[in-house]
């Protein structure tokens, strides 16, 4: 038998069972959607997790401050300050193949005013060359430099959320904002993608965040200009950027030493690894990958299932009809490959509506739930091939069932 006679004779049976045929399809396609948008969203998320994670740097070790429970902090405070400009000058001097040292402060605050629009926003003072250690970027204007830090100048850079709230037209830089009871100049917006941490998944492994709803003043300006409470600690974050010739594992190791050493083992600050972050994330990652395309594999199981019961009821409705055919010279093995094509059509057809459903639930993920998806050919490519796999075997023991009728019990059949 040819292979245009086989499509022929599948395409007529399949028209002759439109509702069960179009069940058949309808679960393979469902399967199908769901292996590319699980696939889509895993891969989405991990790609915006790595993502977040090396903006913080692979090559950096990040030192944050802990708070130390309120029955032990009188205690802690005669033995340790906590973080401060004396764990900077140390680390510079002691550690090796530092390139950078970025500390960070806060303040509470209780008014940020612009424009007459308020905004929430955390107020972070930093060095000017902070943007060299966590790769923040401009959208408007400048970062304040080496000489707004020194003369303690009263400007800041807005992130790009805290912009928006402030200043609904107009650009913003060259205007003003009144933090607390401070007036700043703005001399710069940081770009949307500017994210850090602080939201997402990584986020809540990282801890503080920087970037959408923030406000950057050089650090000299907040310790100076600000009212901050005496028993908290100086900095709420050290960035010790390494220049890559030695391991961030190592050199964290090495820090923790000499902190212990410098606060009198108060456990009063932590330290963090992005690559060690990293190389944990994408194996979670890989792990929710695996798990993700299990169950979704199970659904084109169940799919093909269904296939294989419409194949079998196929198989019994047109045992006449096979009679017929085998008496007037087909053999078996057109028997066989006629079934296998009818079967193959439609895990085919349910795969091709499952690739586009697919792209449609990954593009309403990421329109409404604000989360990325990225779908992948490979992702198209298991998915359509699985489903073609399983048509293919669910077809084949009705296949071989029809080939294997007796002509004239066939024949005989009503």
């Amino acid at each position: 038998m040819r292979a245009s006679d086989a499509l022929l004779f599948a395409l007529e049976n399949l028209s002759s069972r439109r509702l069960r045929t179009g069940l058949s399809t309808l679960g393979m396609m469902f399967g199908v959607a769901a292996v590319i948008s699980m696939l889509a969203i895993g891969t989405g998320a991990e790609r915006r997790a790595i993502a977040t994670i090396e903006r913080l740097g692979v090559h950096n070790v990040l030192i944050r401050a802990k708070e130390v429970p309120l029955s032990e902090r009188n205690e802690a405070r005669k033995k340790s300050m906590g973080l401060s400009d004396r764990d900077v000058a140390a680390i510079k001097e002691a550690i090796p193949h530092v390139a950078l040292v970025a500390p960070k402060a806060t303040v509470d605050t209780y008014k940020i005013i612009g424009d007459g629009y308020k905004a929430q926003a955390k107020i972070w003072g930093v060095s000017y060359r902070h943007t060299e250690a966590t790769r923040l970027t401009l959208q408007e204007g400048r970062f304040f430099d080496q000489w707004d830090e020194r003369s303690h100048a009263q400007v800041c850079v807005l992130g790009a959320g805290v912009r928006r709230d402030l200043f609904v037209e107009g650009e913003a830089v060259g205007r003003f904002v009144k933090v607390n009871d401070v007036w700043l100049k703005v001399v710069g917006v940081l770009a949307a993608d500017s994210l850090v941490a602080g939201t997402g998944d990584a986020g809540g492994l990282l801890g503080a965040g920087e970037g959408d709803g923030d406000i950057y003043l050089p650090m000299a300006t907040l310790l100076t200009k600000f009212e901050r409470d005496p028993l908290e600690p100086p900095l709420v974050e050290i960035v010790v950027k390494l220049d890559g010739r030695a391991s961030p594992h190592e050199s964290a190791a090495v820090i923790a030493a000499l902190l212990t050493q410098l606060h009198g083992g108060v456990d009063d600050y932590q330290i963090q690894v992005p690559q060690a972050l990293l190389a944990q994330k994408q194996e979670t990652q890989r792990i929710f990958s695996i798990v993700m395309g299990c169950i979704a594999g199970i659904s084109l199981l169940v799919g093909g299932i269904g296939i294989m019961n419409i194949m079998l009821a196929s198989v019994f409705e047109q045992t006449r009809e096979i009679g017929v055919r085998r008496a007037v010279g087909a053999l078996r093995r057109d028997i066989r490959f006629q079934f296998l094509v009818e079967s193959f059509l439609v895990a085919g057809l349910g795969g091709a509506l499952g690739v586009l459903l697919g792209f449609i639930i990954s593009a309403i993920v990421a329109a409404y739930a604000g989360w990325p998806t990225v779908i992948t050919p490979l992702a198209i490519v298991l998915s359509t091939g699985v489903s073609g796999a399983v048509g293919l075997f669910s077809g084949l023991y009705p296949a071989i069932r029809a080939s294997r009728l007796d002509p004239i019990e066939a024949l005989s059949h009503n």
